[in-house]
C-alpha cells in the first residue's frame, strides 16, 4: 500500500523521507473509542471459552510430550510458511532424528544436514518461543530486551538466501519496505518501541484480547527489525496470551489461521494505517484466536484419545513392539537405530518390532529407500496434519 496522502482522522501521519515518506503510527490506545456490535463481544465470549478449555485439558491432562511439541511445533511451521518457507512435519522430524541416530557417516550426516537446512528457521522459532516461555516462567516481563534476545534466536544460522537482514538481536539500521508501505525509519524506533511496550506493561485499555489483537498491529506497523518482524510478532502473541493466563502450554497455533486468510490479515491491517478501521482488524484476530482455541483442543483431545488407545492395546504387553507402540508418543518419528537405543535392544529385536507396527499400520516409512529407512507414527502424524474443521 503506498501512502502518498492521508485523512486525517488516520491513526498515523507521513514524515517525509528521502524519495518516500515514511508511516509513523499514533501510539495506543486508539484516539476514538472502539465501537463493536452485539456479534462481537459474542465472539470475544466464545474465544475466551474455548481458550479456558483449552487451558483446561493442559492443567488436567497428562500432557504426552507429542502433544506439546508437536502443536508449539505447528505454530513454528505456519509462522515459517507465512513468510514462504517450505516446510513440513516430515522434513523437522527427520531433521531431528538424523541427529540421534549416530550410524551413518561424516558425509550421510553432512549431506542430510545441508538437505534440510531450511528447517533451520522453524527450528529457531520453536527454540524462541520456549525462551519466551521460560523467561516468563522465571519472572521477567515482556521488554525490548527480551525481543532482541529472542529475534537473535529466531535469525541465528538462517542461510543468507532466507534472511534480510545482518542486523540481529537489535532493531533495524537502514530502512525497511512493506511492498510499497514504508514503516518508520530506525531514528523513530526507539520512541515508538518503547511507547509500545509502556503499554503492554500497563495492561491496555481494553479487554485483553483486543489488547492483544492492538498491540500486534502496532508491532508489525513499526515493523522495529530488519527482518524476522512476522515472526517475532506472531511469538509475541502466544507470550501475551501466556503472560495473561489465557494459554497454560503455548499450544495455540493461530499463524495457521494468519495463513489461510493472509490477504485478510494484510488487508485489515492496511485498513487500520489509512482509515483507522480498527474494528474489522480486532474482529478478524479475536474470531482467529476463537477458531483456533477450538482447533487446538480438538487435535489434543485426538491425541490423547490416540495414546489412551495405544495403551490399552499394547500397555500389557512387554513384546518389543508393544514397548515401541507406547513410545511413539515421546518419539514418533525413527529410525532401526533410534528404535535400538530408546528399547535397549539388539538390531533384529527392532527391525522386527517395526515391521509388527508397519504391518498393523501403526508405523509407516517415509523414505522409499532399501536403507536408511525412517518411520513415522501413521496415526498421530494424520491427526497433526489435518485440515481445520472449525472453519
Amino acid at each position: 500500500m503506498a501512502l502518498q496522502e492521508l485523512p486525517d482522522d488516520a491513526p498515523g501521519r507521513l514524515v517525509p523521507y528521502d524519495r518516500r515518506p515514511y508511516y509513523n503510527p499514533d501510539p495506543l490506545p486508539p484516539d476514538s473509542e472502539l465501537q463493536f456490535e452485539k456479534e462481537f463481544y459474542e465472539m470475544l465470549s466464545e474465544a475466551t471459552f474455548w481458550l479456558g478449555k483449552l487451558s483446561g485439558f493442559s492443567l488436567t491432562t497428562d500432557f504426552a510430550p507429542v502433544l506439546y511439541t508437536s502443536l508449539l511445533r505447528k505454530e513454528a511451521m505456519e509462522s515459517s510458511e507465512i513468510e514462504g518457507a517450505d516446510i513440513d512435519y516430515n522434513a523437522l522430524y527427520s531433521f531431528e532424528t538424523r541427529s540421534l541416530d549416530r550410524s551413518g557417516t561424516i558425509g550421510e550426516q553432512a549431506a542430510a544436514i545441508d538437505e534440510t537446512k531450511d528447517v533451520q528457521e522453524v527450528l529457531n522459532y520453536e527454540r524462541a518461543l520456549e525462551s519466551g516461555i521460560n523467561a516468563l516462567d522465571h519472572g521477567e516481563e515482556v521488554s525490548i530486551d527480551l525481543l532482541h534476545t529472542l529475534h537473535k534466536t529466531l535469525l541465528t544460522d538462517v542461510p543468507e538466501n532466507r534472511r534480510e537482514t545482518d542486523t540481529i538481536g537489535e532493531f533495524k539500521t537502514v530502512p525497511n519496505h512493506l511492498g510499497e508501505f514504508v514503516p518508520p525509519v530506525p531514528s523513530a524506533v526507539d520512541g515508538l518501541m518503547a511507547a509500545l511496550m509502556t503499554y503492554i506493561r500497563t495492561g491496555g485499555s481494553y479487554h485483553p484480547l483486543i489488547d492483544i489483537a492492538l498491540t500486534h498491529y502496532q508491532f508489525e506497523t513499526i515493523h522495529p527489525y530488519g527482518d524476522g518482524n512476522g515472526r517475532l510478532g506472531r511469538l509475541l502473541i502466544t507470550l501475551q496470551l501466556y503472560d495473561q493466563d489465557y494459554l497454560e502450554q503455548p499450544t495455540l497455533y493461530l499463524s495457521e489461521y494468519f495463513n489461510r486468510y493472509k490477504e485478510t490479515y494484510v488487508d485489515r491491517m492496511n485498513a487500520i494505517r489509512k482509515y483507522g478501521e480498527w474494528e474489522a482488524w480486532v474482529e478478524f484476530f479475536v474470531t482467529g484466536i476463537r477458531h483456533q482455541a477450538e482447533e487446538s483442543l480438538l487435535r489434543s483431545r485426538d491425541l490423547h484419545s490416540l495414546q489412551q488407545d495405544y495403551k490399552a492395546t499394547y500397555g500389557d504387553t512387554s513384546a518389543a513392539y508393544a514397548e515401541l507402540a507406547c513410545t511413539l508418543f515421546e518419539q514418533p518419528y525413527l529410525t532401526a537405530n533410534v528404535v535400538q537405543e530408546l528399547l535397549d535392544v539388539t538390531g533384529p529385536t527392532a527391525y522386527r518390532a517395526i515391521d509388527q507396527l508397519e504391518e498393523e499400520g501403526v508405523l509407516e516409512e517415509t523414505t522409499g529407500k532399501e536403507r536408511n529407512r525412517e518411520y513415522r507414527a501413521r496415526e498421530i502424524f494424520e491427526i497433526l496434519e489435518r485440515p481445520p474443521r472449525t472453519y
